[in-house]
């Protein structure tokens, strides 16, 4: 409980009526969760105007309302006894009000931010696993779930908007939780709900096109993407490898800390690796020193994501050994380059790469420890960035030895629209349905039909939804897993 005048304190206002004495006893941007004593932040969303909800926030007990235009509401709201701030930017201003609100929840905690267009989940899983290995209080924030201490929440988003996020903070403040792990999405920095986060480290793994649907361009995504080093003077982890890696280091404001396999300056470096299906083993330089590392995640992404884990964890002040023990006790993170095993003679991976960087990686990884064929399972998302769809087609075809072309989540879109623009992609080397590739809008019997040809020593690879369990068609939530239908079909295959 604060009182309203001292939640504004600092906040940069362009006007104010009203009383600003009464106590604050809560702060929603949705006007359905208003109660008696609420401050109501009037949000112009890309969907619906908040604007447009303050009546029924007032009806349901708001006692201030926060706005970014000029409102005409059809009541006096001076005999309402209801407060109205008029600020530039109400997305800034509830992160700060949320901020304040909870007592900056994040000063009290260290926060680790990661950020990048592949590999945030993972990494952002295995600094979570080590530090909670070595017996902290740990936090988790990110794409598949929400964990506080022990308590896990499914996630409704990668990072949740301003307000969520402070009070999930507090929440974890409230249950000793001592370092908090979160994917930092370029929505996230865009829309500006970290902007009252302290971050102690902030990570970068890479940067491919994503998300231009949002982003009016690369550029854009990546100015983003870089808000998150431009803000902090703690030290910053960042992948050398990776082309925007020198961008990041000209805006990071801290102690600049390079992972990487090929660059030569990098502090933390992974040479001598080997890669199987089982997981990954590499030779650690760190600090003059050396460590065998043994990893039960496969891939050479693994690898970066690693290093930008045990980077981060030693600059906190864990010794390397401690480290390593942490971080090869991990079995696995759901949906990441899964592996499905019913004791089948070929293998089958479930992965969430969902944009082209990713996809590449995967199939790149999917050569190294493949004897026979691979053959890829994907679709594209609809509602979402167009530009990516012919680029995956292409890079599926051509690094595939065959392709399955299917629906993934198509949302408002038809799947076979999508799957067309996948297919200009596909057909400009001159690839021919049936040979090279084959569409099945149904994903279940597309998966089903890559395994029904996998042989021997073949590797079936299922992108696109990794860890979900649900299919978005038509505004219908329809229950679906990759990895159990995929699991489904085989066990199945074992019965005849």
């Amino acid at each position: 409980m604060i009182k309203l005048q001292e939640l504004v304190e600092g906040l940069k206002i362009e006007g104010i009526k009203g009383n600003l004495k009464f106590d604050v006893l809560g702060i929603s941007y949705d006007s359905r969760r208003v109660k008696a004593g609420y401050l109501f932040v009037a949000i112009s969303g890309f969907k619906q105007d908040g604007h447009n909800f303050i009546k029924e926030a007032i009806t349901n007990g708001a006692k201030a309302v926060v706005v970014e235009k000029e409102i005409d509401l059809d009541l006096d709201l001076s005999q309402q006894d209801v407060a109205v701030i008029n600020v530039d930017d109400s997305r800034k201003a509830l992160a700060y009000l949320s901020a304040k609100f909870y007592d900056y929840p994040s000063k009290k905690m260290t926060v680790i931010g990661v950020t990048g267009t592949n590999g945030k989940t993972t990494t952002t899983y295995l600094i979570e696993e080590i530090l909670r290995n070595l017996g902290f209080d740990t936090g988790l924030i990110g794409t598949i779930k929400n964990k506080i201490s022990s308590q896990e929440k499914k996630s409704k988003r990668t990072t949740p908007e301003a307000l969520d996020l402070q009070r999930m903070l507090a929440e974890m403040v409230k249950e000793d939780v001592t370092h908090v792990v979160m994917e930092v999405s370029s929505h996230a920095l865009e829309l500006d709900r970290v902007l009252e986060i302290d971050f102690d480290r902030q990570i970068f793994t890479n940067l491919s096109q994503d998300h231009l649907d949002f982003h009016q361009n690369f550029e854009q995504y990546l100015a983003a993407k870089l808000k998150l080093f431009k803000f902090s003077d703690h030290p910053a982890i960042i992948n050398f490898d990776d082309q925007r890696g020198e961008q990041v280091v000209k805006v990071a404001k801290g102690e600049v800390i390079g992972y990487g396999i090929d660059a030569q300056e990098a502090e933390i470096k992974a040479e001598k690796i080997r890669i199987d299906q089982k997981g990954v083993s590499y030779l650690l330089q760190v600090d003059e020193k050396e460590l065998l590392i043994n990893l039960n995640l496969t891939g050479r992404f693994n690898v970066y994501n690693s290093l930008a884990a045990i980077g981060t964890v030693h600059s906190l002040g864990v010794e390397l050994q401690e480290v390593k023990q942490g971080i090869e006790e991990i079995e696995g993170v759901p949906g990441r380059f899964q592996l499905i095993d019913e004791g089948q003679s070929f293998g089958v991976i479930v992965d969430y790469a969902h944009a082209p960087a990713g996809m590449e990686n995967v199939l790149k990884t999917a050569d190294e420890i493949t004897e026979g064929r691979k053959i890829i399972v994907f679709g594209c998302g609809g509602d979402r960035d167009r530009k990516k769809r012919p680029i995956m087609g292409k890079i599926g075809v051509e690094l595939a030895d065959f392709a399955i072309v299917t629906s993934d989540n198509p949302r408002s879109e038809d799947p076979l629209k999508i799957i067309e623009e996948i297919e200009v992609g596909i057909k400009e080397d001159g690839n021919v349905e049936g040979e090279d590739y084959i569409i099945i809008e149904d994903r279940a019997a597309a998966i089903q039909r890559g395994i029904e040809l996998a042989q021997e020593n073949d590797l079936v690879i299922i992108v696109g939804k990794g860890h979900e369990t649900y299919q978005e068609i038509k505004g219908e939530i329809l229950e679906f897993d990759d990895r159990e239908v995929a699991r489904e079909i085989l066990q199945s295959r074992g019965e005849n």
